[in-house]
């Protein structure tokens, strides 16, 4: 019998949501006290006037001095014919002003500049009305003025016509050949908005977009005459006019067939996990050399300028050998031979002598294990670790995107081919209020803020602990059914990443109960875990799969790669979950191609053996859960192991620095279980024990196993490196990992230079992570 990945059945406890009267009563009761006090005191002098906007809404705004301190009121108005749900003010306080209050309005503070989310409660602006009487107003201290740069969902505030960027000076070739020409141009000026990009036309057609003030035109024809253009374009989309368009003519490749010499002296100049940076010494060409490629095996990956000796190439897998060339290339497009060949290996995730630390967490937590996000840092846990993992959210089961934004439980029953479809916790992720005694920092949660739960408390743990990276994991055993599905085709696989990207990496949040919003959930996530169970073989009861989810795989991750590296900046984490099955490797995961992708794997190290809160898998026997070794005892005819089970990757040719090893912080028990002479272990059994749950028979976290059990005797097997525990009298006994046989594997798992090292879930460990302690101990 194959192994499970947590056969776990989550529970999740009807909860009530947060109503919103009570948040509501008292901000609307606070803004109805400011103003009785303030009315009396001064007049109100109107100091902008609405005026008809670019969308519907405009905002007026208002001061009301007070001598010591004053009100300035911004007044929403939607002239339009249909209500609008959801505004952003944008302003910039006068000099000397500092604001010292803010009511009826999420606010930030950037210098002098403000930005303000509407509350829950004054989202909707009805069609032809005004927030009033909640409209966002401050106190403030300063001479009273009014903010410039108002806008209201980036219109105008008062209403009138974006003013467009001028034309950029007038462009020059700075570098012309056979089949490109290099443009340079002084920047646009004026406008209201920050200029974004450039566009270059060919005479009225736009051959690039840029957001410098230079580009390069390619895929011209030789000894050809063109005419170029640029324009600008700013925040907001408003295009400016176009310079006055340059003539060039590319150069005739027939007056010059003599090609570049070769770069030389080709080195690297430093890597990470994701670039290398490399350098060369100057060719020589008889007229000009234009362009220097860089080369990745035979592709190529990046042109620079002739007078740039140096580039970084990224978009690299971890631990991963590449080889590179650079070819110069003169003004006809003559290529040069190309230069030696440098080898270069990239860095692992964790770095040179180090080991990875990560640790799922389980989003139903917070329920019956009562085990937030706080207790990774009051357990010292989110000091140890390098990377968590959110888990698990789901696929939606019709448009086959990644779902968010539903509360719904999944079935009761495990083997119910639909438990969890369309199951989800949006009010665990980012809509239940924390209370300061739940919360990371000791501050609660507002009840009206767009980002609480778990989100909210991974953004606040994150803040405390710089280094902790964060990362969604999706499926799991009981949302894998519709990967297959999603993974299908180029067009499904595109829409599925896109939407993961946007929902989970850009923070585009559904709005739930308040709560949500586009990029709300923005900055919380550093990468995206595939935990498919299983490609190619079967998993859930109801799973979709078929053995073309080899492929589909592959391509899956490439796609999520792709997707990731274009969005720029800090390189974002791409992991997955994986079998220690050889037949589910062999069915599912091409382990030559798939870590061409994945920074690295988390390898299974447990639930070996086991049996179900069903009594299905392996209900009459008891075995070990989590050996690091062939117990040379084993009588099943496939002997499941840690070594075993990262062999088959070693053997396939994946770098050790790609592969984390599971490390199981629960038990798995077995009732009904004999002595037999050797302490019950391999004997007979009656069943899965009681669980600490009881929709969860057959497991209980560390923690409650070795207090629900304070005289179970506790054996280490040397031989096969496992912990069990037998009660004698009620005939149970349990499979766990504790302090001693994680030292024995963080050993071994250094010394076969293994990348680090993982924990399904933190929420078994003790109040005072004794087991990540020894963890953390082991790896360093």
């Amino acid at each position: 019998m194959f192994p499970r990945r947590r056969s776990l059945p989550r529970t999740t406890p009807a909860v009530r949501p947060p109503g919103p009267g009570g948040p509501r009563r008292l901000r609307h009761r606070a803004a109805a006290l400011g103003t009785a006090l303030l009315l009396p005191l001064a007049a109100l002098t109107a100091l902008a006037s609405p005026a008809q906007a670019a969308g519907t809404l405009t905002a007026t705004f208002t001061t009301q001095d007070n001598g010591s301190w004053w009100k300035g009121t911004y007044v929403v108005r939607n002239t339009g014919t249909a209500p609008v749900t959801g505004w952003t003010l944008e302003f910039d306080l006068p000099a000397g002003v500092t604001v010292s209050g803010n009511y009826n309005g999420e606010v930030t503070v950037s210098g002098r500049h403000v930005t303000v989310k509407n509350a829950f409660y004054n989202a909707t602006v009805a069609a032809g009305g005004t927030t009033e009487p909640y409209s966002y107003w401050f106190t403030a201290g300063g001479t009273p003025g009014t903010p410039t740069g108002c806008t209201v969902n980036g219109d105008k505030c008062d209403g009138s016509p974006d003013v467009p960027p001028t034309a950029p000076g007038a462009p020059k070739a700075t570098a012309i050949t056979s089949r490109t020409v290099a443009l340079s141009w002084p920047a646009a000026s004026g406008g209201d908005h920050p200029v974004a990009s450039y566009e270059v036309l060919k005479g009225s057609e736009t051959v690039t977009v840029t957001s410098g003030t230079s580009a390069t035109v390619t895929g011209l024809t030789p000894a050809t005459e063109y005419s170029f253009s640029v324009r600008a374009k700013d925040v907001r989309g408003n295009t400016g006019p176009a310079t006055a368009p340059l003539t060039v003519r590319t150069v005739d490749p027939s007056t010059d067939p003599v090609p570049p010499t070769a770069p030389g002296n080709l080195r690297s100049t430093g890597r990470t996990a994701s670039t290398v940076g490399l350098a060369w010494d100057r060719s020589t060409d008889n007229v000009a050399v234009a362009a220097y490629d860089v080369y990745r095996g035979s592709t190529l990956v990046k042109s620079v300028g002739a007078d740039t000796l140096a580039a970084t190439v990224e978009g690299l897998s971890p631990a991963t050998p590449y080889t590179f060339t650079v070819k110069a290339r003169d003004t006809a497009d003559n290529p040069s031979p190309a230069s030696a060949a440098l080898a270069v290996t990239t860095d692992d995730v964790a770095g040179a002598g180090k080991q990875l630390k990560v640790g799922y967490y389980a989003q139903w937590g917070i329920y019956g294990r009562q085990y937030f996000v706080k207790n990774l840092d009051t357990s010292g846990a989110a000091a140890k670790l390098d990377v968590i993992n959110y888990s698990f959210e789901n696929i939606d089961p019709k448009n086959l995107t990644c779902q968010a934004g539903v509360t719904k439980g999944v079935s009761a029953d495990p083997q119910d081919p639909d438990e969890g479809t369309g199951a989800g916790d949006a009010d665990a992720d980012y809509a239940r209020p924390m209370s300061a005694g739940q919360s990371v920092d000791g501050v609660a949660d507002d009840g009206w803020g767009k980002l609480r739960g778990n989100f909210n408390q991974l953004k606040k743990l994150k803040a405390k602990y710089p280094k902790l990276k964060v990362v969604v994991s999706l499926g799991g055993w009981t949302y894998s059914k519709f990967f297959s599905d999603a993974a299908a085709t180029q067009q499904s696989r595109e829409k599925f990443v896109k939407s993961c990207i946007d929902v989970w990496i850009k923070g585009d949040l559904p709005v739930y109960n308040g709560a949500g919003g586009p990029g709300t959930g923005a900055g919380i996530f550093d990468g995206i875990d595939i935990d498919w169970e299983w490609p190619g073989s079967e998993g859930h009861p109801g799973n979709h799969y078929g053995p073309q989810d080899k492929d589909n795989l592959t391509a899956l991750l490439a796609e999520f790669r792709k997707q990731l590296d274009a969005l720029g900046g800090e390189h974002r984490l791409l992991t997955a979950f994986t079998p220690a099955d050889p037949a589910k490797i062999e069915a599912g995961w091409d382990l030559g191609r798939i870590f061409e992708s994945l920074d690295y794997a988390n390898v299974q190290g447990y639930d070996f053996h086991g049996a179900g809160s069903d009594n299905s898998w392996e209900p009459n026997r008891v075995g070990h859960g989590s050996n690091l070794y062939t117990d040379d005892q084993d009588p099943y005819s496939f002997h499941f192991s840690v070594e075993n089970a990262v062999k088959a990757y070693l053997d396939a040719g994946v770098s050790p620095r790609k592969i984390t090893v599971g490390f199981p912080f629960y038990g798995r028990g077995w009732q009904g279980v004999t002595d037999g002479g050797v302490n019950g272990e391999w004997q007979s059994a009656g069943g899965a024990a009681p669980g600490q749950f009881d929709t969860e028979a057959g497991v209980r976290g560390y923690n409650n196993l070795i207090t629900s059990f304070p005289n179970m005797v506790v054996r280490h097997d040397e031989q096969s490196v496992s912990t069990y525990g037998y009660t004698g009298a009620n005939g149970q006994w349990w499979s766990f990992d504790d302090t001693w046989s994680i030292g024995k594997k963080t050993a071994w798992i250094k010394s076969k230079g293994l990348l680090g090292g993982f924990v399904w879930e933190m929420s078994g460990d003790t109040p005072d992570g004794k087991l990540m302690t020894a963890l953390d101990s082991g790896l360093k």
